[in-house]
């Protein structure tokens, strides 16, 4: 994995991919990489580091063709180097392909081409595919035959697209687990693993499904299963526009969606609040809406930040709603025989809508009967069409690896299902129901107030940015944003960062403190806000540095605490849409202090899609 463009048309092709690339580039990479074919001849350039070290390789012997594949790698198999990079040519040298996903069975398929002679030059797995390819072009003298047979020999995931020149005029495109999308212009097309690489050029897409194989010429394009079947997708229209993914005059796409929040927030509540009757709708579930009031359980399975909003949500929904629920690392939930009833909803989250455990997590509870419901932020993913029903969180394209404006909108669509469930099952009067529905109303002004303030922030950031390790704290609602707050910090400074139930410090954590560990302490006046302030004077008695994110009327923490970052109240269950900003923030400022990549952090892809 991570990037693919494609590209058969009237065009020079290299900018198109190359531009592509660079729209793909927030995905996180290691290396790039493209295949040309003119006539009889495929030409491949590729390199080890940033797509613009590629564009400067090939602008230094530039070549005409209007057909052509590009690749952005993330390494799952070899390391990062020239040669493991994308696009990989068989042995001939006359079959080119790039991938995304992960081929399992590699090491038999290789070893079986390499006794009948094939010698490979690279540590891939993708390589495997590309040598079976040929080997069955060999037999059937037919592209698209030699790619379904070898498709239907592989095990794993995968997103390919394939050139040749023995068969010069046709792309060919499947995927199996792993993203693809048609564009689809006058006398042109383009195959892409992302939307944002084709936006430019069209707005009229069709997006691939498990198990297709698409050929596409200049005269148009088929898709067939890999039984031969014909498949007839809808095209659909991208509505987003080219400026929603760029920075708008921010230094990176991170601080820009940190930004866009108090947009997105009020964008996925907007239309869905009833304020006269205090509650709210959401049209996506409307079909499962029976299932959902009367479910006697909800698992919610996630990964990453998703996975912190969900542990959010599971207080939400148990305190509101009264419907026990349980959070599942979707990484771990299929592997461990999991009960699921059939009057069970699952709920999965992700922002992209790709992610190769939690898409395996939800497909584990369908085919063991539970209603599965989607949350996602991707228009068209793969997880909005393989569940029963779902919310799309409308935050807009999301940039940066490190997830910010998706986080805040994934907790207002917990929000808004648990005000509804609550109402529906009548554990919210009509009156709580109204100040819940205004104070959802309340929250983007409010992050504007904490947006307006920055510099605090700064001058933390500044204080603390060369230290080897940190501490988070909250509990209740605030426990999941302690974990976000040090994931972020991990994700993008590359500190060392812990986040902890408050109350967990004592039960080992606390043996780290000294004077030169920073612990941020969430302590927002809610119901437990004396627990907290017991807490921190556990740190404090340990000499530990505490940086306390507190209300604007909070004047009992302000003595006993090094620094105060002020954010306005709001109601319990509410709080971690406020509490979070400052914590990503804080990550940022760290990370720019440290020279860090701070919208491409190492090792990270933005849509993980291999297990």
């Amino acid at each position: 994995m991570c990037g693919i463009v494609g590209y058969i048309g009237f065009q020079e092709v290299t900018p198109i991919i190359i531009n592509g690339l660079k729209r793909m580039e927030y995905r996180g990479y290691d290396s790039a990489g493209i295949a040309l074919l003119a006539g009889e001849t495929i030409s491949i350039t590729k390199r080890a580091g940033k797509v613009g070290d590629l564009e400067n390789l090939v602008d230094l012997h530039p070549q005409s063709a209007t057909i052509g594949i590009g690749h952005t790698r993330w390494a799952t198999h070899g390391v990062p180097n020239d040669v493991n990079a994308h696009p990989h040519l068989d042995q001939t040298g006359s079959i080119a392909l790039v991938h995304n996903g992960i081929i399992e069975n590699h090491s038999a398929i290789r070893k079986r081409l390499e006794r009948d002679g094939i010698e490979f030059k690279t540590d891939t797995d993708t390589e495997s595919l590309v040598q079976l390819i040929s080997a069955f072009f060999d037999i059937t003298q037919d592209l698209e035959q030699a790619v379904r047979l070898a498709l239907n020999e592989v095990d794993g995931t995968y997103g390919i697209v394939v050139v040749s020149s023995r068969d010069p005029e046709k792309l060919i495109a499947a995927r199996r687990g792993s993203p693809l999308v048609l564009g689809i212009n006058d006398g042109e097309y383009f195959v892409a693993s992302d939307a944002s690489a084709i936006v430019g050029y069209t707005r009229q897409v069709v997006y691939l499904e498990d198990g297709d194989m698409a050929t596409l010429t200049r005269e148009g394009y088929e898709v067939r299963t890999l039984g031969e079947e014909i498949v007839e997708h809808e095209i659909e229209e991208i509505t987003y526009d080219i400026e929603q993914i760029e920075k708008g005059g921010f230094e990176h796409f991170m601080l820009k969606e940190i930004h866009e929040q108090p947009q997105t927030i009020m964008d996925s509540m907007r239309g869905r609040l009833i304020m006269e009757k205090g509650t709210a709708k959401l049209g996506g579930l409307r079909e499962v809406l029976p299932v959902l009031n009367n479910a006697s359980r909800i698992i919610i399975t996630a990964c990453g930040t998703s996975w912190h909003a969900a542990l959010v949500g599971e207080y939400m929904l148990e305190h509101y709603a009264r419907i026990p629920v349980e959070v599942e690392y979707a990484s771990e939930f299929r592997y461990r025989d999991p009960i699921i009833n059939e009057d069970d909803v699952v709920i999965a989250i992700s922002q992209s809508g790709e992610t190769a455990d939690t898409l395996a997590a939800l497909r584990e509870a369908k085919m063991r009967g539970a209603t599965v419901i989607g949350i996602c932020n991707v228009v068209g993913s793969t997880i909005a069409r393989e569940t029963h029903a779902g919310v799309y969180i409308h935050a807009g394209p999301e940039i940066g690896v490190a997830s910010t404006k998706a986080f805040t909108a994934q907790l207002v669509a917990l929000s808004l299902l648990t005000l509804m469930l609550g109402r529906n099952r009548g554990f919210i009067s009509i009156e709580e129901g109204k100040e819940f529905a205004q104070e959802l109303m309340n929250i983007p002004g409010k992050v504007e107030q904490i947006l307006a303030g920055t510099e605090d922030i700064k001058a933390l950031a500044e204080r603390y940015y060369q230290t080897s390790n940190a501490l988070y704290l909250g509990r209740g609602y605030n426990f999941p944003s302690a974990l976000e707050g040090a994931l972020k910090l991990k994700e993008i400074s590359y500190i060392h960062a812990e986040g902890y139930p408050a109350a967990e410090m004592k039960h080992g954590p606390i043996a780290l403190i000294d004077e030169n560990m920073p612990v941020v302490v969430i302590a927002p006046q809610d119901r437990i806000h004396e627990k907290v302030i017991s807490n921190i004077q556990e740190v404090k008695a340990r000499k530990g540095q505490v940086i306390a994110i507190v209300n604007h009327e909070d004047d009992v923490i302000n003595d006993m605490v090094d620094h105060i970052i002020s954010v306005p109240h709001t109601l319990d269950f509410l709080s971690p849409m406020l509490t979070s900003i400052p914590l990503q923030l804080l990550a940022y400022y760290i990370a720019v202090l440290r020279e860090c990549d701070v919208d491409q952090p190492r090792n990270l892809a933005k849509s993980v899609t291999v297990e």
